[in-house]
């Protein structure tokens, strides 16, 4: 069934690392403080961390188990799995993370161009974060970061499994946790820091009542974790055959939530330092309000307003946005290696595979680096897309048989722990239940949002511009379906 990959991690710290670098990413800074802060504080993180193990935790060991045992990308993986007749369903899975990719590398460009602001002083010194942000995406200087981000991706995975993804992972990685410590130590030393700790761990029993917390965790814990996006199922397939599943699965779920904690700790922390409550009520209400405000007008203000002069407030704001390249970049060179690799399969030489990937997300992406209204389409669209992947990756599974995959893909590793057959529950039951209940209500609100206009593929939250994308890719794959999965299977 499976093929030997040319290439293997060299050491299960490497593995692990590079795992940690597709979970640990932007959605650890930006996303995870703000839905926080606007879903009760510590209400929010108890059904967080019980969606931790009921849809991440299972989610992942699958797809590190799935990609350990065919050792191909998503389109192989399904069509073995699921048969040969659903090799779309790879395909698509493929799409949605590739979707992200052609914008996830523009995020990495503005983390590098405000590293710079802030190495110059320009950042904290700055009396207008919003205008300087303005100007910035308004201007050419996205497109160039974003070219620059692939073209340094594209050589990492040039230089191969061992030499450039597990060589870099494993500087990036442990560079950013010592970021995140230095950080973390500041920022808990503040005046009022414990009162944002406070707010972040204490629960409001009278806010678990209501759904859109849970549905909110269930969403933060589907497009934080990695889980679903098929790039632990690549990076399993060049581990070694004696590499624990079960372990390093929930190592590296576990991993990315702590460091999730820590940036809230971080965030929180240093909202609440200023001015007592008016740091945590704009980070609910203002300009924090979305991923790109928190992250770069919002965050700016903070580094500002900290006590010491303005070498302090340049450090402290070049060390975070120095650590939110290393999370940024570690996810994109994953998403590189996948689709470079399904195009490999498909037929094309390593290097030609490597280069198409390449191409299409410089020419792909400039859109969304040039628009702020086409990158908030895009991440709606594949986003959303992520929770189909995990749909798709659980019918795989339940075709395959969840009680003979559990025997024949998760449980063997001689030293690993045994998964019992509660995992044919979690994988047959709770993961479809989870994802179908999260697809329907976001398309429920989406239709409610717009109203009669909810069909409208050119607007930018709209279903119908989720259903246009994705019917137009789904029409193409179901199509060439039976080229694909002969290509993909019958490759060496």
């Amino acid at each position: 069934m499976s093929q030997k990959p040319k290439e293997f991690f060299t050491s299960r710290l490497g593995l692990i690392l590079s795992m940690l670098g597709v979970a640990i990413g932007a959605g650890n800074i930006w996303r995870f403080s703000r839905v926080v802060a606007q879903n009760g504080g510590g209400s929010f993180i108890i059904p967080w961390l019980i969606f931790l193990f009921i849809w991440s935790i299972p989610l992942i060991i699958s797809e590190i188990a799935l990609g350990k045992m065919v050792r191909r990308a998503p389109i192989g993986a399904l069509a073995e799995t699921a048969g040969r007749r659903f090799g779309w369903m790879g395909a698509f899975i493929a799409l949605v993370t590739t979707g992200i990719l052609f914008y996830y590398s523009i995020v990495v460009g503005w983390g590098a161009r405000y590293f710079c602001y802030s190495l110059t002083g320009l950042l904290t010194t700055s009396t207008d974060h919003h205008a300087l942000w303005q100007n910035f995406i308004h201007s050419f200087q996205p497109l160039y970061f974003h070219f620059g981000s692939i073209l340094l991706g594209c050589f990492v995975i040039y230089k191969g499994v061992t030499k450039g993804i597990e060589r870099s992972n494993k500087i990036l990685m442990p560079t950013l946790f010592v970021i995140i410590l230095i950080i973390a130590i500041r920022a808990v030393t503040l005046p009022g820091a414990w009162q944002g700790i406070s707010y972040l761990f204490t629960p409001n029993f009278h806010d678990l009542l209501n759904y859109k917390v849970w549905l909110e965790a269930l969403t933060q814990n589907a497009w934080d974790t990695g889980s679903g996006w098929g790039l632990l199922l690549v990076y399993a397939g060049y581990a070694h055959k004696k590499e624990s599943v079960t372990v390093n699965g929930t190592l590296t779920a576990l991993g990315n939530n702590t460091i999730s904690l820590v940036m809230g700790i971080i965030i929180f922390s240093t909202a609440f330092a200023l001015e007592q409550q008016a740091g945590i009520q704009e980070l609910i209400s203002g300009e924090g309000s979305t991923n790109t405000g928190l992250t770069f007008i919002y965050l700016p203000k903070l580094f500002q307003a900290l006590p010491g002069g303005p070498f302090v407030h340049a450090a402290f704001a070049s060390i975070f946005f120095l650590g939110f390249v290393f999370a940024a970049i570690s996810s994109m060179i994953s998403m590189l290696q996948l689709t470079s690799q399904v195009f490999n399969e498909l037929g094309l030489s390593r290097n030609a595979a490597i280069a198409l990937t390449g191409l299409l997300a410089l020419l792909l992406g400039a859109p969304s680096a040039l628009s702020m209204a086409i990158f908030e389409n895009q991440d709606w669209v594949w986003s959303v897309g992520l929770i189909a992947n995990g749909l798709f990756i659980a019918f795989g599974i339940i075709r395959f048989g969840a009680n003979r995959f559990r025997k024949e893909a998760v449980n063997i590793s001689p030293h690993d722990f045994k998964l019992g057959k509660f995992y044919n529950i979690f994988i047959g039951v709770l993961i479809p239940a989870q994802g179908l209940i999260l697809l329907a209500w976001y398309f429920y609100q989406s239709i409610v949002h717009f109203d009669t206009d909810w069909w409208n593929p050119f607007r930018i939250y709209s279903l119908g511009t989720i259903l246009f994308q994705w019917g137009l890719a789904l029409i193409l794959f179901i199509t060439i379906n039976k080229w694909m999965v002969k290509k993909t299977l019958l490759r060496d």
